[in-house]
């Protein structure tokens, strides 16, 4: 087992190297990543979409230098499709070079490593290291129940089995991190096998150091008044689908772009498509009337320049 401790010694340090990679976390979840990475042990990262769970996995491998392993569940998804699938057109070719030449073509010489096909799980469990890869397994809760318990044995052993080759056991287990949005409540036994940590909203000052991190050419003010407009915009309750940081930024991504000087109603209303995602939503927040959304201060003549 490699020794992460020089690379994530304690929370300060992993915060610092997580801020050089672009990802500003809280101490709370510096603290659950940390326990993971020095654990060994899975986290479950749950929390509305658009709040960083994804991002969080990913700044972590960049900060561990190891590769970033992603699964994106979705509903049906089988352990086959997670695992590995063979190489069918290498297959039939080796099948039919064997026939032209009079050869005798057994199974076995099939299905061997040279035919094989690793889907995220069997890469993530067969990488060599040294570091271990960091396994994402993105919206867990989207896939069914007999994935989640199969998805349970896999963390619990870092093995799995390819009934033609036998069992493979990772010599370097990865770094697990599971996102949910919450769109079903995931079965205790995965809960208790993992570490757990729930993340909010972050407050709009930190909204505000996210863009500028995201979007650097974008002013300060800027910035600050978009990570405003998202908070009032997230604090409507008829929304379907809240904002979220992404959101956020690509909304001042577009602003940006268009060269706005203010963010009033007039820009809003031009841009409304880059933070909100429903048509139902868009509508309910032009009829309340889109000036709400920002400082009394904003000027009313935004236009690009």
């Amino acid at each position: 087992m490699p020794d992460l401790d020089p690379l994530v010694p304690d929370v300060p340090a992993l915060r610092s190297r997580l801020d050089t990679v672009g990802y500003l976390a809280d101490d709370a979840l510096v603290t659950a990543l940390l326990l993971a990475v020095r654990m060994r042990q899975p986290i479950l990262l749950e929390g509305e979409p658009g709040v960083g769970k994804t991002e969080a996995a990913r700044a972590l491998a960049a900060v561990l230098d190891t590769p970033l392993i992603r699964l994106q569940c979705y509903e049906g998804l089988s352990s086959a499709e997670a695992l590995y699938e063979w190489n069918y057109p290498r297959q039939l070719l080796a099948i039919r070079l064997a026939e032209s030449r009079g050869e005798p073509l057994r199974d076995a010489d099939l299905f061997t490593e040279d035919y094989l096909l690793p889907r995220p799980l069997l890469a993530a469990i067969c990488h060599p290291g040294p570091r271990p890869a960091v396994l994402l397994v993105d919206e867990v809760d989207r896939a069914d129940d007999e994935f989640e318990a199969f998805l349970l044995e896999l963390l619990a052993d870092a093995a799995v089995t390819v009934p033609e080759l036998g069992t493979r056991t990772a010599v370097v287990p990865p770094v697990a991190v599971l996102t949910s949005n919450r769109t079903r409540d995931l079965h205790d036994a995965l809960k208790r096998r993992c570490l757990y940590h729930w993340i909010d909203y972050p407050d709009t000052a930190r909204v505000a150091a996210i863009i500028r991190r995201r979007v650097p050419e974008s002013a300060e003010w800027l910035a600050e008044r978009v990570a405003r407009g998202v908070a009032r915009l997230r604090a409507r309750e008829e929304l379907t689908k809240p904002p979220g940081i992404a959101e956020a930024i690509d909304w001042a991504g577009a602003l940006h772009t268009l060269g706005f000087s203010v963010l009033d109603a007039d820009a809003a209303g031009l841009t409304l498509g880059a933070v909100l995602k429903y048509a139902e939503d868009l509508e309910a927040v032009r009829r309340a009337g889109l000036a709400e959304l920002f400082d009394t201060e904003a000027r009313s003549d935004a236009r690009p320049a």
